[in-house]
This record gives C-alpha cells, structure tokens and sequence, in this order.
C-alpha cells in the first residue's frame, strides 16, 4: 500500500456516496482532515484474517473482492465498489478480520484511525449517526448471509449423507436386477430338464413341500457367518461327491436358506440319483429368484422409506400455516437424513419418546432445523463410538425435548456464550456460529425456553414448549 496525496476533489466525491449525501460539509471537512488517504495497488491485501481492525476504510476509488476460507477451500463472498465503506466502525466492536479483502484494481481508500471516533461523536451527530447506521445494514447484510450460509452448509451435509444412504439400495437394486434377468434368461432350459425328469405328482409334492418350508422360515433364519460357512461347506462336499455341475453356486443359495446336506439326502431318496441333479438346479434356480426379489423390495422400501423422511424433514407438501406437528416424527426424519453421519462415527442413539406426547403448534421445518443443529452439534462434539439421547416428556402444561450426549462437554468458561451469534469453537470453515443462535431464535418464536447444562461426559441441551404456544 502507498500512502498519497489527497485529491482536490475528495469533499465533492465523499458527497456523492449516499451515505455523506446529508451530512454537513464541514464534518466531512474533519473526517478528510483526520484521515489518511491510501493506494492499494492491484492484488494487495485491504486486509487478513487474523490482521488487527483498527481503521474505517472508505472506498473512493477502485474495488476489491472478499474471500474466506470455508471446508478447506476459499470461496469468494462478493465484490465491493466505489462508495462502500468497510473496516470498524463508531461502537463496533470488531478487532481483528475474519476474511480477505482483496484489491481487484488499483484501489484508493480513506482511511480514519479508531483513536478519532470519540472526537468524531462530539464533533458531528450527523456524521456518527449515519456511520452507526450503515455498521447497522453492515450488520444485517451480514447476518443475512451467515444464516443463508449456515443453511447452505447444513444442506451439503445432509445431501452428502442423503446421497450415500440412497446410493446403497439403489445399487443393490441394480446388482440385483441384473442378477434376476440373467437366472430369468436360464429358466427355459432348466424348465426343460424338469420336463424330462419324468417323476410322479407324489415326489413332486414332496419337493414342493421343502422348497414351501424353506420360504416360509427365511424371513426368521438368523445365522452367524460361522453357522453359514460350516453349512455351505457341508452342503459342497455332498454335491461334489454326487457329482452336481455348479454344486458351489447351489451350497453357497442353499446355505442362504439354512437347507443342510442330511435334507439333500432325504431329497435324493425322493427323486432318485437320475432326477436329483435336474430338481437341485431348479430349487436353486427358485430360491435364488426368490432372494433377488426380497432384496429388491427391500431396498425399494428403504428408498421409499428415504424419500418419505426427506418429506416430513423439509416440510415440502405442506403449507407455512401454524400446524399442530408431531414432535416425535420430526425428529425421527431428522435423525434418518443424518444417519450417513451417525453411522461413520459408529454412534449409538437412543430415543426416549413419551407414548401420547401432545403436539405442538408450530412450522415443522423451523422446529426440525432445531433438531438438525442440536444433533449435528452433538455429531460433532462426540468421540467415536459416543451415544446420544433425545428424550421427550410432559411436564404441566409444557412438553419438554432434551438432546443428551457423553462428549467432552462445553467448557465453563463459554458456556453463557454459546447461544449468541457467529460464536464457534469450531475451526474455520467448518461452522458460521450461526446455528446455535438459529435454534435459540426459532424456539422463542414458538414462545419456548432452551438451556445449556454441561460437564465433561454429559451434554444435555433442555428445550421446553407450552402445549398451545401460539
């Protein structure tokens, strides 16, 4: 940066910024007088994360671009021209920068020293007035953006997550209806082969009847891999001593099934040694078709089950009107869109619902973006293999939701300041400071309390709602 001379003109210049427009020129006389002027050539810093705020800078000529740093990338947060006025202002309470300020152009600033502010106020009330009021739109611009922002980076978690739950069964639905069109492709000659086996109605009731056992007891056969091992292995060394072709693709969907070798024996005494090999290929071939179509279905219904928390979370069929929502499925779809994460830490969750819990009057997105920073914030917090708690409970006229978890807790020391906004202790980029504050501003819309009580493995956030709040 380069310190210049003060162009002729400046007063003229100031005069035409909308924020000076009314302010006496005299007054501005003093700030041009008091202030320094300054060149900050083509990709200098204005300023820095971490670099000391300790002057109002208003940008006469030029403009320059805000960067921060956010999930380990730096991402641009706008561009400010001609007319704009950054840095401290009279009573903010602003030290040090958060982001970069980044020339785009040669870019000319008058610079006034925060050691002049209290000369300003008994100087000019226009002048500190209209300061105050543009730190003021600063202010809510700001917060403005960190809210949109705040939503933006709860949203890319939950559809990173969202995106990982539904890639699983949709996958599996093509797995597996690639594996069914290819055993539908091989029916017609394993038809054939049962065509020409030539057995009686009588041994055909007796097959039936195993392979109708066999169905009906899956949904309920639990068996540990070591079970399931042991059982295929017995089931591949009976079928290569009778000789069967593809004996381990037939251990391996029997096993599934829980169809141990001494049954394949009973099978053989029933259709005779000729006929086993042809009636083997076709259970093979009905279980397997009857395991691909279960996994389908099951993974339609997870889908399905997806799709369904994805519209109770967002609230997307319904309207914005005061509703009486249902706290419990709130949370519910809440916690189903934050599973991927859950599941990477290894959590355990415990839901502690009140049977008969009234419900509240409310917006049910509002109340389940306090469900998603409260969980998030205790995803967070927690060492691998932590648990959380939600419970819900009356209490008078009342219904209580507490969000517990057995992380290191919050330090005494920041406990009181947690709930007030753009506080983290998170690193940079990985959180505003915005969703405690959102919480807090959302439960007293709905004329409801939430309290903070901590200890090192014990976290317990306390949010109490009146029954008929609104």
């Amino acid at each position: 940066m380069l310190v210049t001379p003060k162009p002729p003109d400046l007063l003229q210049r100031l005069q035409a910024f909308s924020t000076f427009a009314a302010i006496p020129p005299a007054a501005l006389q003093w700030l041009i007088h008091q202030s320094s002027f300054t060149c900050y050539p083509k990709g200098e810093a204005l300023f820095k994360p971490g670099l000391a705020v300790d002057h109002m800078q208003i940008i006469v000529e030029g403009r320059y671009a805000i960067r921060a740093e956010q999930h380990g990338q730096v991402m641009e947060l706008g561009v400010f021209e001609t007319g704009y006025i950054t840095g401290v202002l009279p009573f903010s309470r602003m030290t040090a920068a958060q982001a970069w300020g980044t020339a785009l152009e040669d870019t000319y600033v008058l610079e006034l020293h925060r050691q002049y502010f209290t000369e300003m106020v008994n100087q000019s009330y226009e002048l500190t007035q209209a300061l105050v009021a543009r730190m003021s739109d600063r202010v809510r611009d700001f917060t403005s953006q960190r809210f949109q922002n705040e939503k933006l980076m709860a949203l890319g978690k939950l559809s990173a997550g969202l995106a990982h739950e539904l890639n699983n069964p949709a996958a599996a639905m093509v797995r597996n209806a690639q594996a069914l069109y290819q055993k539908v492709h091989h029916t017609p000659d394993k038809f054939k082969a049962i065509m020409a086996m030539g057995i009686t109605p009588e041994q055909t009731d007796q097959v039936n009847d195993l392979l109708y056992a066999k169905l009906k007891a899956a949904p309920g056969l639990q068996l540990s891999i070591l079970q399931r091992e042991n059982l295929a292995d017995g089931l591949l060394d009976w079928l290569e001593e009778q000789g069967v072709d593809e004996a381990e693709d037939i251990a391996d969907t029997f096993a599934d099934f829980g169809i141990a070798a001494d049954e394949l024996s009973r099978l053989q005494s029933i259709t005779g040694v000729k006929a086993l090999p042809a009636v083997l290929h076709w259970l093979e071939s009905t279980l397997s078709l009857e395991r691909l179509v279960s996994e389908i279905q099951e993974a339609s219904n997870r889908i399905s089950e997806l799709v369904k928390s994805v519209k109770s979370y967002s609230h997307m069929d319904r309207g914005v009107a005061l509703e009486a929502v249902d706290v419990h499925e709130g949370i519910r779809s809440t916690l189903t869109m934050l599973r991927h994460r859950i599941r990477q830490k290894q959590l355990t969750v415990h839901e502690d619902y009140y049977p008969g819990l009234p419900p509240l009057q409310g917006f049910a997105g509002e109340l389940n973006q306090v469900w998603t920073n409260l969980l998030v914030n205790a995803i967070d917090a927690l060492p691998v293999a932590g648990a959380i708690t939600v419970r819900t409970f009356p209490d008078r006229e009342f219904v209580r939701v507490e969000f517990e978890d057995n992380g290191p807790g919050v330090p005494e020391d920041i406990q009181t300041r947690i709930f007030e906004p753009f506080f983290t202790t998170k690193p940079m980029g990985e959180g505003t400071g915005m969703g405690l504050d959102m919480a807090r501003k959302i439960v007293e819309r709905h004329r409801g309390s939430i309290q903070l009580s901590s200890r090192p493995g014990q976290t317990i956030f306390q949010l109490c709602f009146p029954q008929h709040n609104l």
